[in-house]
């Protein structure tokens, strides 16, 4: 692995850790600190970015490869070219500047730690869609962009619109990295790997193959609704109600250029199709017209600049579907002009919001006297904005004219382009000189929420000082400030298609130029003739004030949440179990029976070999049992449950006969964890309450009989699965590698162990994971659950001891348990050193002999389960300092840290190693890493066992609280 590679590691690696550390943070302590760290990291980036150009340069790639499942060509692939490290530059700068406007934008009451955690989280996230060099890779921090931009724009959560913004951008960006999703899946399935690198190399195979439209409008799904485009433009605006840092880091310059950037990384193989020109030029020049028109007449001034974005996306977006080089080259030099400019607006009013407590145009005006530094840069921005010369946004403006001209298809779209170009930047210039002389220019502001606005303290203003003058240097001195890094960028994307093009100011005159004067101009009158109705209009545009995006989405919302969900619920769901379970099961038996009907099931003759008795005996009691708890559940649950207890147990003794001891630790163990804990789930249940009458209904009958052809279908599909797999023959060479490469190659004997924490541990991770899951979850559903009526009061063998206890009030009802199980108690409490011995004992044979991690986590939890048997709730957490969270979190956390540290030599992920360790006075001893991988396990399944054995405990604790409620009112408890 390269140097350059390692940096690009960190370079993803480093936000997320300081995200963490601004977590960490208490909010009582001083906002400098985590502004600081902040800043600290954004910094780091920068460096790192920089120090990576020289490898970028003249089509040079930088790569990171950690393999992960390399056998399904899923790796843990970076890469950067030109284009990825213009953007990453791009977004680490204006991250640096945001963090230092936020500074000062946010209030003292604003939880400041939480704010710069999200931030500097949203900024990983959009590294990682940059520097991706694998496409499923890709789709998950797409994803992780979209939760983490909900987190920021729900920021102040207390705020409706805020809630309201977040879920609708949610909603929308999380469907389209959905459809992204299944895009990249067919995007793979063509080329035959996941590898950015192997699909840029693929363009004519892509565009040849017959998947290819899916795939293309799977892919424009994700990118269309990322980038705000229409008719998914409407949840950018009600995203304003965000934090101004939020929006100017996040509607400017990153989140919604993610769709964008996508667009331009897959253009060398998806563009150049009649398909591409349509679906692309007119989602764009729809987006870039309507933008641009909804911006005029808006009185919100992140209104107006939202909208705005909107357009010149909308421009970016019609550049790229011109499937002309030259075009693609002006979209990327106005990705990086709108960047800088918008996010400078953005910044500006911030600090207008800020200074004067509102963003209404039609209460604002004459701002320059008050704030002449700001309105300045203010005005030089807007007009980057409108296009106007010597500015970067006149630049790419007039590339983009100049391919508009130009024929690139034989279509109506591009007939109309250069037209609905030049009323787009009409319009442009219109909504830019709206923000300009309706807040900064006439008679003084009347009845502002803040009285006196002045300017903002030096630093906060800092940052668009900076912008702004990117914007001068870049619009003066293009070739010299921008040009190198734009051709390294260009020629990354278009390689030996690159074409020739000038960054000079002048071109002489020529169609393009006419336009931009015909645009400046039609801007001007346009904003003449509607200065007097905009100073007084109702927010909106005149012809589609009513039809607002997010009235459709909210409806839309409705429709599925409460009519079709409320259909469905009304048709499947029920609050009773015994439909949801019929359900389960008849699903599973049709997922079970249709790979067999459609596979064929080719019935093979029945060999019965010679069977023991004792074995027979054993499971014809195990079927009267599993019979019996099936019949008895209904009436009486102690009974089912012991009898279910004994069907496991005639599993377990199977295990041992059939030679299989680890199975039959860990049944055994499992045995009884699971009944324990059900049986304290069952104190708190209600009774049942007996039949009423012997005769059954017409309905109940069948409801029986259903049940039971169900039961039967499934209790013979698992046999005709069970036959199939003992009786078609299949190689023993899984079973012989396993049995031959055990100890080689994962250095234990206990073949067992082996396979689950080395050769399969990554589907051992995924279960630990799932029974993590699970812990919480019924954590959190017993935290809500409240125990019946009928099993508030003591159980009868309570009630007697308490009448010894009468006349000894301050008993508590650890005491009266004690009493009530005086010996057993003692024994049980004496038990915890011994079985935690004894799961010493079994985690660290695990590896050679049975036991393991999931068994000694299984036998420390019911030590933990005497104790609170033995002296109650309160007794044992007095004395036991119980943090199952920790458990879980440590455990997952280690056995993940495992497989990740396989990375750091090179291999896979979870690729363990073993040797032998040379100890003093000891000797020799086998030490394998798949040992920590393990003991994650262990602590996992502890912290997952203890933390259900908690949620049922702390019940007692609620049912006492109501004794006491009930003795307080006189009430007989």
């Amino acid at each position: 692995m390269t140097t350059d590679g390692w940096v690009l590691l960190l370079l993803l690696v480093i936000p997320f850790v300081g995200s963490l550390a601004c977590a960490f943070i208490l909010n009582t302590t001083s906002r400098d600190l985590p502004v600081f760290v902040a800043g600290a990291t954004a910094v780091l980036t920068i460096l790192l970015t920089a120090l990576a150009y020289t490898s970028v340069t003249d089509g040079g790639v930088i790569r990171f490869r950690a393999e992960w499942l390399p056998q399904f060509g899923l790796d843990f692939a970076l890469r950067m070219d030109g284009f990825a490290w213009i953007f990453s530059m791009l977004v680490t700068l204006i991250g640096f500047l945001v963090i230092l406007y936020a500074r000062y934008y946010m209030g003292e009451a604003d939880p400041i730690p939480r704010f710069f955690s999200f931030l500097l989280a949203f900024m990983g996230a959009m590294l990682g869609i940059i520097v991706s060099g694998n496409v499923i890779l890709l789709s998950i921090f797409w994803e992780l962009t979209s939760i983490f931009s909900f987190l920021l724009i729900s920021y102040w959560h207390s705020s409706a619109a805020a809630r309201d913004g977040a879920r609708m951008a949610l909603t929308i960006t999380g469907i389209g990295g959905f459809c992204l999703l299944i895009g990249m899946l067919l995007l793979g399935q063509i080329v035959g790997s996941y590898d950015v690198d192997t699909i840029l190399d693929s363009g004519d195979m892509i565009r040849s193959h017959q998947l290819y439209l899916p795939t293309l409008v799977f892919i424009l799904l994700g990118a269309l609704t990322k980038s705000a485009q229409f008719p998914f433009h409407f949840w950018l605006p009600n995203a304003m109600a965000a934090p101004t840092p939020v929006s100017a880091f996040l509607h400017s310059a990153t989140m919604v250029k993610a769709g964008v950037f996508l667009l331009v990384r897959f253009w060398p193989v998806l563009a150049g199709t009649f398909e591409w020109f349509f679906l692309v030029g007119l989602a764009g020049m729809l987006t870039m017209l309507l933008g641009a028109f909804f911006a005029v007449f808006q009185r919100d001034l992140k209104g107006l600049l939202a909208y705005s974005t909107i357009s010149h996306l909308g421009l970016i977006v019609t550049l790229l579907s011109l499937g002309s080089p030259l075009s693609t080259v002006a979209a990327i030099f106005h990705m990086l002009n709108h960047a800088t400019f918008k996010a400078s607006l953005f910044m500006a009013a911030g600090i207008i919001d800020h200074e004067t407590g509102t963003r209404d145009m039609q209460r604002l005006s004459g701002l320059f006297r008050f704030l002449p530094a700001t309105a300045t840069l203010a005005m030089v921005a807007s007009a980057a904005m409108a296009g106007v010369p010597l500015l970067n946004g006149f630049l790419s403006k007039e590339m983009f004219f100049a391919e508009a001209v130009e024929t690139h298809a034989d279509s109506i779209l591009d007939t109309i382009l250069p037209y609905v170009a030049t009323l787009a930047s009409a319009f442009s210039v219109a909504y830019s000189l709206r923000f300009v002389h309706a807040v900064f220019f006439g008679p003084p502001p009347q009845g502002l929420p803040k009285e006196n606005p002045h300017e903002p303290p030096r630093w906060m203003r800092f940052p668009i000082e900076i912008l702004v003058g990117v914007c001068l240097i870049v619009g003066i001195f293009p070739a010299i400030s921008i040009g190198p890094f734009l051709h390294t960028a260009v020629t990354s994307v278009l390689g030996a298609n690159t074409p020739y093009y000038s960054l000079s100011i002048w071109h002489g005159f020529n169609i393009p130029l006419l336009m931009s004067f015909v645009a400046l101009a039609g801007g001007v009158l346009l904003y003449v003739l509607l200065r007097d109705y905009l100073s007084r209009c109702e927010d909106g545009p005149p012809l589609f004030r009513r039809l607002r995006g997010q009235r459709i989405f909210e409806r839309v919302l409705v429709t599925v949440s409460w009519r079709w969900a409320r259909l469905a619920e009304s048709r499947l769901g029920t609050r009773s179990l015994q439909p949801q379970l019929r359900w389960i099961v008849a699903v599973g038996f049709a997922a079970g029976l249709l790979p067999l009907y459609l596979a064929g099931f080719e019935r093979r003759p029945l060999v019965f070999s010679s069977m023991d008795p004792a074995f027979l005996m054993i499971w014809l009691v195990g079927m009267a049992l599993a019979i019996g708890a099936a019949v008895s559940a209904k009436y009486h649950r102690l009974a089912a449950l012991v009898m279910l207890g004994g069907v496991g147990l005639a599993v377990c003794i199977t295990f041992i006969w059939l030679s299989a001891p680890d199975l039959a630790i860990t049944q055994l163990l499992v045995e009884i964890v699971t009944t324990v804990l059900i049986l304290l789930g069952l104190r708190w249940l209600p009774k049942r309450n007996p039949d009423k009458g012997e005769i059954m209904t017409i309905r109940a009958r069948f409801r029986r009989f259903r049940d039971l052809l169900l039961a039967i279908g499934c209790g013979v599909g698992m046999f005709v699965v069970s036959l199939s797999v003992m009786t078609i023959p299949v190689p023993d060479a899984i079973a012989n590698y396993f049995l031959q490469n055990a100890y080689s190659e994962g250095g234990g004997r206990n073949v067992v162990n082996v396979i689950l924490v080395d050769f399969r541990g990554f589907d051992t991770l995924g279960e630990i994971a799932v029974l993590g899951i699970v812990g919480l979850t019924v954590y959190a559903l017993l935290r809500r659950f409240r125990p019946a009526a009928d099993s508030i009061g003591l159980p009868e063998q309570q009630r007697i001891q308490n009448r010894f206890d009468e006349e000894r009030p301050e008993r508590s009802p650890g005491d009266m348990v004690r009493d009530y199980l005086l010996v057993p108690s003692v024994l049980m409490q004496w038990m915890f050193p011994v079985i935690l011995t004894l799961a010493i004992y079994l985690f660290m044979r695990g590896h050679d002999m049975p036991g393991g991690g999931f068994s000694a986590g299984l036998t420390l939890s019911i030590a933990f389960l005497l104790q609170y048997l033995a002296g109650g709730t309160r007794w044992a957490e007095d004395r036991l300092r119980i943090l199952p969270l920790r458990w879980m979190g440590v455990g997952i956390l280690t056995a993940a840290a495992t497989g990740m540290g396989a990375w750091l030599l090179g291999y896979p992920f979870l690729t363990s190693h073993f040797r032998y360790l040379d100890l003093p006075l000891i000797g020799k001893v086998p030490a394998a890493s798949a040992l920590l991988f393990d003991l994650g396990v262990f602590s996992l399944v502890v912290g997952s066992t203890v933390l259900i054995l908690t949620a049922l405990a702390h019940q007692s604790i609620r049912i006492n609280r109501l004794r006491a409620i009930e003795a307080a009112k006189g009430e007989d408890p």
